[in-house]
């Protein structure tokens, strides 16, 4: 267990800006992270869909259903019923 705890300090000792930033120095490194991630849901395609296609489908399905439910919308029938 100790092995590794000194592993890991040895390894974020490379990390520049200790004693100005402190643990604030790897913002940066967690900022980019979270850019690439975003851009990943917003442009990689997982069969037919991105993140966002799914989750906008979603969005509207909750909404759609939340006023059949208000009694503003009368549900139609699927086609081919």
């Amino acid at each position: 267990m100790f092995q590794r705890s000194k592993n890991l300090r040895y390894f974020l000792s490379f990390v520049p800006g200790r004693r100005r930033f402190g643990m604030y120095r790897f913002l940066p490194i967690f900022f980019c992270i979270g850019g690439v991630m975003e851009w990943i849901m917003i442009n990689v395609r997982i069969g037919e869909e991105t993140f966002y296609d799914v989750y906008r489908r979603k969005k509207s399905e909750r909404e759609y259903q939340q006023k059949i439910t208000d009694g503003l919308v009368v549900p139609t029938e699927p086609a081919g019923k």
